[in-house]
């Protein structure tokens, strides 16, 4: 069971399933995760969570327990049951069967806009509990096989990619369950709008005129107005599907609006959707690798709110599932899992040796193994090294 106690009653061995703590403060790039040592108990502490949440099912409980004081007495006594987390192995074929389903669900909506008929915004509600339900067991699973989409089928992927990265980033920001699905109902619908774009710009396969951007750049508002009209739609939707390309220094479209003039919602959706399209294949151009994608992502001053960008880096992971890695020891291989404690210690399926350059016997490596003394060194591109379909490690492992 999952229930709140004081954080002075931690021990090593307790599952911490939420931090009571700013979203925005704490150090540890998950909301949950197991206790391994009093220094982690130590640095809860001194970033001031008087309580936690604790999963009994995952991780020790109370030897005894303690009154606690009269404020938090009223929510220790919720007892919330335990929601699944599984493997990402054991959630992407889910994770497939989703994103198929959803895919023809927002090919229907982009259709229905591009004739002119009403959205009905409701509709799409189970498919984003869907989504968030999957995220919940592991997020990681739908945003990678989201992430696989086709130069065909970008434009529908993407509404489905952007809004599993939303409720990830909702769910790590500690957002309640309406919120996550508000935040989810935004990135499905935050670029309905293209629908009515021309598809000759749509799908250029290289750089915009001015003239042709100036077209594109309408359509937030396009799909704000088709939003509104369907009516149903809720305030957040709305307002992603108007905001979600503004940038925190005043240089973005459609209303140039600076830092928190931007809605926590939009500035949300700003890091999800580039991060999607930089890392999909496009017409025009190849994705870049995850790990690559949030290393330049972060040096792109003016863009994004800082703080909401940290923790989506804590959502996806600094090497986020399948990032091409170099490792110490001088071997390259495909991040599968995301680590259990560190944004720095994923699981690595090794393949390739530089020394000499040739395929070797493929194996597993748990880099927060203390049995492990390798580590990251560097992200590398796929393409540089003539790879193809290393996605196949990862939806494998």
């Amino acid at each position: 069971m999952i229930k709140e106690i004081l954080a002075t009653e931690l021990v090593p061995g307790m599952y911490v399933e939420k931090l009571n703590s700013n979203w925005q403060d704490h150090p540890f790039w998950r909301s949950s995760f197991k206790i391994r040592s009093q220094k982690e108990i130590s640095v809860l502490l001194k970033h001031g969570n008087k309580s936690v949440w604790i999963n009994t099912d995952k991780g020790a409980d109370l030897v005894k327990e303690t009154p606690a004081p009269a404020a938090l007495k009223a929510p220790i006594a919720k007892i919330i049951p335990a929601k699944t987390q599984i493997t990402l192995r054991q959630e992407v074929s889910k994770a497939r069967k989703i994103c198929e389903a959803s895919k023809e669900a927002v090919t229907l909506m982009f259709r229905e806009a591009r004739m002119g008929n009403a959205i009905n915004v409701a509709q799409a509600e189970p498919l984003v509990q869907e989504i968030a339900a999957s995220v919940w067991r592991n997020p990681h699973a739908i945003i990678s096989v989201a992430r696989l989409k086709t130069k065909d089928d970008y434009s529908y992927m993407h509404s489905v990619a952007v809004c599993a990265l939303m409720i990830a980033l909702g769910k790590e920001m500690g957002m309640d369950e309406s919120q996550v699905a508000e935040a989810g109902m935004g990135g499905l619908v935050h670029d309905l709008g293209k629908a009515v774009m021309p598809v000759e710009i749509l799908n250029k396969p290289g750089k915009l005129t001015d003239d042709e951007f100036s077209v594109m750049k309408s359509h937030p508002e396009k799909g704000y107005e088709m939003l509104l009209e369907g009516g149903g739609a809720g305030a957040v939707a709305l307002d992603v599907a108007l905001h979600h390309h503004e940038k925190v220094d005043g240089s973005g479209y459609p209303h140039k609006l600076v830092g928190e003039d931007i809605s926590i919602y939009a500035r949300m959706a700003a890091i999800c959707d580039v991060y999607d399209a930089i890392t999909s294949n496009r017409p025009y151009k190849e994705g870049w690798d995850p790990a690559t994608s949030v290393k330049r992502m972060a040096n792109w001053e003016g863009h994004f709110d800082k703080k909401l960008f940290q923790s989506f880096v804590r959502s996806v992971g600094i090497y986020p599932v399948g990032s091409l890695v170099r490792l110490a020891s001088n071997k390259l291989g495909i991040v599968i899992e995301a680590g259990e404690s560190s944004l720095l210690t994923p699981k690595v399926k090794v393949f390739f040796s530089l020394k000499p350059r040739q395929s070797i016997p493929v194996r597993v490596i748990d880099l927060a193994s203390s049995a492990v003394q390798d580590q990251i060194v560097g992200v590398e591109e796929a393409a540089d090294w003539g790879f193809k379909n290393l996605n196949e490690f990862w939806m494998e492992n």
